[in-house]
């Protein structure tokens, strides 16, 4: 058992997952603090209200720290910046990384917090004493890519109390708690998209599209589009060009303000290029493991090859779908998180 008077700091959103990763902090002794994060996200008001509730229930001392500047520079302006440049962003990658364990993390230790505790499904432990990432135990809700980018130093002083549950008995000892309110209320990956479609966000945001082609690999031209930043790669609708079988986005040309489609098998590729490479190891000269390119994608096996500076080929034993420049790559030995980098794109060798 924990030293009863050890403090501990929850980032808490009122959600289901992240009050009962509270409550099983306080059942095993810890002192418990609730730290909500102020974001410039639509019904601010009725999250800060919901969330009081819960540490009132809980009664925990409640922490609004407000990251509002600091998300909108560091998150949202990367974010929209990204679709400019024909990129498909994870704006919860990089939030987990710089704001919730960044600057937040870095809130509750000035305000006495030994250790943070969030309610991702995923597991943190030790290896020759370093702190290490692992895939929680129920693979259905495993949100490790999340948390991809964290260094050791985060890891280290991390609690994820919810990396051994699965969503069902979450749910099961929220009710057990008297909390009957949370079903069906799963959050949406992007948090300040707040149910609004991505092209009306990003126009709010101020990025204005240029009319251009809409082109077959190639060069053939099928149609026109509205602006880049409408498209992601491996996109099937909104393309408005009808043919016996359906055409899909398989590049994104910047500089020539083109669409590039193709057909299904034009999606597939066995080799792509990262950058921005962070290991969790010693950087090997060849590694063999298996790479998940996007959240909702199954990890394959591949091999990873180091090339100049930063970047890195991976090769894929078969090839996978929709390759998408702007998503994490991240790569796992078993269920431990050894590395991850940003995808520059497919490579057609």
């Amino acid at each position: 058992m924990p030293h009863s008077r050890q403090n501990i700091g929850i980032a808490m959103s009122g959600g289901v997952d992240s009050t009962v990763a509270a409550d099983l902090l306080l059942e095993q002794g810890f002192s418990v603090h609730g730290f909500f994060m102020l974001l410039p996200l639509p019904g601010l008001e009725e999250q800060i209200s919901r969330v009081t509730e819960v540490a009132r229930r809980l009664q925990i001392p409640l922490h609004c720290v407000d990251l509002r500047e600091q998300f909108s520079t560091t998150i949202i302006n990367h974010f929209v910046d990204s679709y400019r440049r024909g990129l498909t962003p994870n704006p919860c990658v990089s939030c987990n990384q710089m704001i919730k364990c960044g600057q937040l993390m870095e809130e509750m230790a000035a305000l006495g917090m030994d250790k943070m505790a969030t309610g991702h499904y995923a597991r943190t432990g030790d290896r020759n004493g370093q702190a290490i990432l692992q895939r929680a135990v129920d693979p259905a809700k495993d949100q490790s890519y999340f948390l991809c980018r964290l260094s050791a130093k985060q890891l280290d002083r991390l609690i994820l109390p919810l990396g051994n549950w699965g969503k069902t008995a979450v749910y099961q000892r929220a009710r057990a708690m008297g909390f009957t309110h949370f079903e069906g209320t799963e959050s949406q990956d992007v948090c300040f998209l707040a149910n609004r479609e991505l092209p009306s966000f990003l126009t709010e945001q101020g990025l204005t599209g240029t009319d251009g082609e809409i082109v077959t690999e190639d060069g053939k031209v099928l149609g026109n589009h509205r602006g880049i930043w409408y498209y992601t790669v491996g996109q099937r609708r909104g393309l408005g060009i009808p043919d016996t079988t359906p055409w899909y986005v398989t590049a994104l040309n910047v500089a020539a303000n083109r669409v590039i489609i193709g057909k299904n098998d034009q999606l597939f590729h066995h080799n792509l290029l990262l950058r921005n490479v962070q290991w969790s190891i010693r950087a090997p000269k060849r590694w063999q493991g298996r790479v998940q390119i996007r959240s909702r994608h199954r990890a394959a096996e591949a091999e990873i090859r180091p090339l100049e500076k930063d970047r890195v080929l991976v090769h894929f034993a078969e090839p996978q779908r929709a390759i998408t420049p702007g998503q994490f790559a991240v790569f796992y030995r078993d269920e431990q998180v050894t590395g991850s980098g940003i995808i520059v794109g497919a490579l057609h060798c």
